[in-house]
């Protein structure tokens, strides 16, 4: 039976709940609401409360988008509402101090996600204050003008890092041993945390899954986007006209600028970097929160003293294809091609020599279909070559220093097989509660001694920085390959990394 667990913080007193030796607490604000005069602004300091704030269930989610079904299932975006900025918690009972934290930074295409599709209590359970945070999507956090504000989904996940920074000992963490892990477009911001300015200090340690340090937008393509959207609204391009705009009216005018930049993938018009990820809302290299491409300051020592743990799955890419069923529907005309694909960018437009790279694909996959050929093409341009070059820039960097690491994941799942977010709930180990958002993906009976050394590895690595395996050094390029049975491999993506050398 739950009880009530009481925790006082900086800003006020709070009330979760706690059963089976696990306090929750859930919908705790970490920054004022962005509403009203705070709308698209960088995140306001929380409002102290007086008495007992409940925090026993779900805080608002971000205004979004309904995910498209490629993004996959039950992303709860009934949730959304104003009161968005906040995060839930769960920790030991009460006496427990000094325990490592983890703080989960969610996916979703910077478009989309809910803190309800994770749960952290299997953290708790072993030792570990797991942390998940909400930030705002699309317009709300990454629209950009050039008007002194940008990147204010970024600031929200600083602001959350800096709320636990200074209030998490309250509920049994240590501040100075913080890992952030995320996945997806999670993992992406986690690559853009390592090489800021604003984020020294607020972690010691990062885990990136499915992501790494290659996408941000040049600001020229992302005030073009800033741009269309308020010519979609009828209002002029400023910051307070487009915050003048009901929610419900600026979430149309996302969904058709993305129709359209789906149905009219001109570079000329949106910019390569736009039309290749057909991701209109993503961080910006707007010169002061983010100075540079995240993956150049990385190499040159930004982010040097934090442990990393990066990775990918094995087919990641293949699930958009196969969701939507465009993956059998891939001809070896449309492959060879400059057009999208039913919506999907062609080889074509990652930079690759066409021709020579799909002979190179077809020698190393035989037997492959087409659309299979296109997954693992985009596989390794949106994650794979990003997760080698992270590792070797923070390797080269961190000499003598900060440990780098390198996995990845391989357990097929039925009928879809090793594919983007597959491993989330064998890392939170929640196989046995996975009906949310990734249980379709994972079939009957998927293997607990899976998730059982995935989990044990995330916890070891949050609490002394070593997961388990060889750290990754470009002369053996040692990566832990997570499979029913499990093993270290050196240098399994070679012949991606040279086909790519000088290209991604």
């Amino acid at each position: 039976m739950a009880m009530d667990a009481v925790v006082k913080t900086v800003h006020g007193t709070l009330r979760g709940a706690e059963a089976d030796g696990v306090r929750t607490f859930l919908g705790v604000p970490f920054a004022a609401p962005p509403t009203g005069a705070n709308r698209l602004l960088p995140p306001q300091p929380v409002e102290p409360w007086t008495g007992v704030r409940d925090a026993t269930g779900y805080g608002d989610s971000p205004p979004q988008v309904a995910p498209p079904v490629s993004a996959g299932f039950d992303w709860d975006t009934g949730l959304s509402g104003g009161d968005c900025l906040n995060l839930n918690i769960w920790t030991a009972s009460a006496g427990a101090a000094g325990l490592p934290v983890m703080v989960w930074i969610q996916g979703g295409a910077f478009e989309f996600g809910s803190t309800a599709a994770y749960d952290g209590r299997n953290f708790a359970r072993d030792g570990v204050v797991c942390v998940v945070i909400n930030w705002r999507v699309g317009a709300d956090g990454f629209l950009y003008l050039d008007d002194g504000h940008a990147n204010v989904g970024l600031l929200d996940q600083i602001a959350a890092l800096e709320w636990v920074r200074d209030n998490i000992a309250d509920f049994g963490g240590d501040p100075g041993n913080v890992t952030v892990f995320g996945e997806s477009a999670g993992a992406m911001s986690i690559g853009v945390l390592l090489s800021i300015p604003r984020a020294e200090g607020l972690f010691q340690r990062a885990i990136l899954q499915s992501g790494a340090a290659h996408h941000v937008l040049p600001s020229p393509a992302a005030e073009r986007i800033g741009r269309s959207l308020a010519e979609k609204l009828g209002v002029p391009q400023t910051r307070e006209a487009i915050a003048a705009v009901p929610v419900k009216r600026l979430l149309t005018a996302q969904r058709e600028l993305k129709a359209e930049l789906l149905a009219h993938p001109d570079p000329e018009h949106w910019g390569h970097d736009v039309v290749a990820s057909l991701m209109p809302w993503q961080p910006v290299i707007d010169g002061d929160v983010i100075p540079r491409r995240p993956i150049d300051r990385i190499a040159a020592g930004a982010g040097a003293h934090v442990d990393i743990i990066v990775g990918t799955n094995t087919e990641d890419w293949k699930l958009f294809l196969a969701i939507t069923g465009v993956l059998a529907r891939v001809t070896e005309e449309s492959l060879g091609g400059a057009d999208n694909i039913e919506g999907f960018p062609p080889p074509a437009a990652y930079g690759l020599p066409v021709q020579a790279a799909l002979e190179a694909y077809r020698a190393h996959y035989p037997g492959a279909a087409p659309g299979e050929l296109l997954a693992a093409v985009q596989t390794d341009w949106w994650v794979r070559i990003p997760a080698i070059r992270l590792a070797e820039a923070h390797a080269n960097a961190a000499r003598a220093g900060a440990g780098t690491y390198m996995y990845e994941f391989a357990w097929a799942a039925p009928r879809l097989g090793a594919v983007h977010a597959v491993e989330v709930p064998f890392v939170f180990d929640t196989l046995d509660t996975h009906a949310r958002l990734f249980g379709p993906l994972l079939g009957e009976n998927p293997p607990q001694e899976l998730a059982d050394a995935m989990h044990a590895a995330w916890v070891s690595f949050a609490t002394t920085g070593d997961p388990g395996w060889p750290e990754y050094e470009p002369a053996s390029r040692v990566t832990m390959r997570f499979d029913v049975a499990q093993g270290v491999v050196n240098d399994p993506r070679s012949w991606e990394r040279a086909l790519w050398d000088g290209i991604r």
